[in-house]
């Protein structure tokens, strides 16, 4: 692309799943401004309606020096774009500063950045992408911004669903473990300290906390496995500095660091002391660290022997075997949060969760619940590879017999198969329906893939 109505396109400066950017001269006024264009060029609703919140979120931010300023939302033959100012900057993973830092540099940069993000939740936002692709640094005037507020929320609390990892909203190397949909926990503004710590642990080490190139995997390693301390892999970083990038990755919320205010305390301290002495002694990390906060604490309180009791059926069933368990209690009593524990389990045996709800107001659809469970898998499978899916498409088929015919598991996600199904053992069509169930059930457990 050269060219844009208004606009001169002068370089490319990133490509991701959704849209472009680009660096370009507007034309009315030879101004350099950086275009964020979408990727498709009659994009549906639901896409627009995102890019608009993504332009109306930052346009709100316009007044705050450490987020990039946005010009307009515009429009050239269906196709949206962002204008948004150009002060010379380059993404810090362009820059290719990872490792190469020194430590009064990543120490001014860290301070930086902990300011933007306390004048973020200042105004209840939760960035939820921070990393070092968001985070523009202009080497001249030293200058630094934060951008792509695409996924960003102003609820104070937000609940992840459980999905397949290359359906989940972030980058999946500086994902929070809450925002994994694993964790049973909501995501708050604490969710942002643990990416900032997976920056700073990359820009001081020069790799991730968890390189695996599985996403299943690298899932589990954030909400399962301690990554190994910075000053373990470089030496010349000490250990304080190390501590204060541990203590912002740990994988409880509440664990982490709980104010902006106290982890620019613990940096303006080490940055003090290194700038006067050459070295940083170790001194007790969070203590001018206090939340403005009320956080009530995201934990289930005497239900242990329940959990013990869910966690050994998973670690079975994921041995083989073919249990059901039935939970019961009044309704609000924690049901639904009990059996999402499960959720840990699931992941490092590499399981798929699904749910469905018994809604009062869907009595007159048959298995409606069913439908929406199963509804779920597909789009969990709708992501694997090409082998997988032939894999799995081979395996129900087999199971369900030219009752159910179909090409691709879109039709199953559209009801073009799986509905008419499910309909026919319900008007009688296909006898024993349990027998059917569970031949339906039979093929997904026979295509599980480990």
């Amino acid at each position: 692309m050269n060219e844009i109505s208004g606009y001169q396109i002068t370089e490319q400066l990133h490509e991701s799943a959704n849209s472009y950017v680009y660096r370009a001269l507007r034309k009315a006024d030879d101004r350099q401004v950086v275009l964020k264009i979408l990727k498709q060029d009659y994009p549906p609703p639901e896409k627009i309606a995102w890019f608009k919140r993504e332009y109306e979120t930052t346009h709100n931010l316009n007044d705050i020096k450490g987020v990039v300023d946005i010009y307009g939302l515009e429009s050239d033959q269906n196709r949206f774009f962002i204008v948004l100012e150009d002060f010379g900057a380059t993404s810090v993973d362009r820059l290719k500063l990872a490792g190469q830092m020194s430590l009064t540099d990543f120490l001014t940069l860290a301070i930086f950045v902990t300011d933007i993000l306390a004048q973020l939740h200042q105004r209840y936002l939760i960035h939820k992408d921070i990393n070092p692709s968001n985070i523009l640094l202009n080497t001249t005037t030293k200058q630094l911004k934060l951008i792509d507020f695409g996924i960003s929320t102003v609820l104070s609390r937000e609940n992840a669903t459980f999905s397949n990892p290359n359906l989940l909203e972030g980058t999946l190397a500086y994902l929070s473990p809450e925002q994994t949909g694993r964790m049973n926990r909501a995501i708050d503004y604490r969710t942002d300290f643990y990416s900032l710590g997976v920056t700073f642990y990359e820009l001081l080490t020069g790799q991730l906390p968890f390189p695996m190139p599985d996403a299943l995997e690298v899932v589990h390693c954030h909400i399962a496995r301690q990554p190994v301390p910075p000053y373990s892999l470089k030496p010349d970083i000490p250990q304080t500095i190390s501590d204060i990038v541990l203590k912002l990755m740990v994988k409880n919320a509440e664990d982490r660091y709980q104010s902006t205010y106290g982890l620019k305390a613990d940096l303006e301290e080490c940055l003090q002391q290194w700038q006067t002495a050459g070295q940083i002694e170790l001194f007790p990390l969070a203590r001018a660290d206090v939340s403005d906060r009320f956080e009530i604490p995201q934990k289930l309180y005497g239900r242990e022997a329940e959990i013990a009791t869910l966690m050994a059926g998973a670690e079975r069933v994921s041995q083989g075997a073919t249990e059901m368990m039935l939970v019961a209690g009044y309704s609000g009593i924690g049901k639904s949060a009990l059996v999402q524990e499960v959720y840990k389990p699931l992941t490092r045996q590499r399981g798929y969760f699904i749910a469905g709800k018994f809604d009062q107001f869907q009595r007159d659809i048959p298995y409606a619940s069913l439908i929406q469970a199963f509804q779920s898998l597909m789009r969990q499978l709708l992501t694997e590879s090409t082998a997988a899916l032939a894999t799995w498409r081979n395996k129900l088929q087999q199971a369900v017999g030219s009752n159910l015919v179909f090409k691709n598991f879109s039709h199953l996600i559209l009801h073009k198969g799986l509905y008419t199904y499910l309909e026919k053992i319900y008007t009688g069509v296909y006898n024993k329906t349990h027998c059917k169930w569970a031949n339906l059930l039979t093929g997904f457990r026979n295509g599980a893939i480990y």
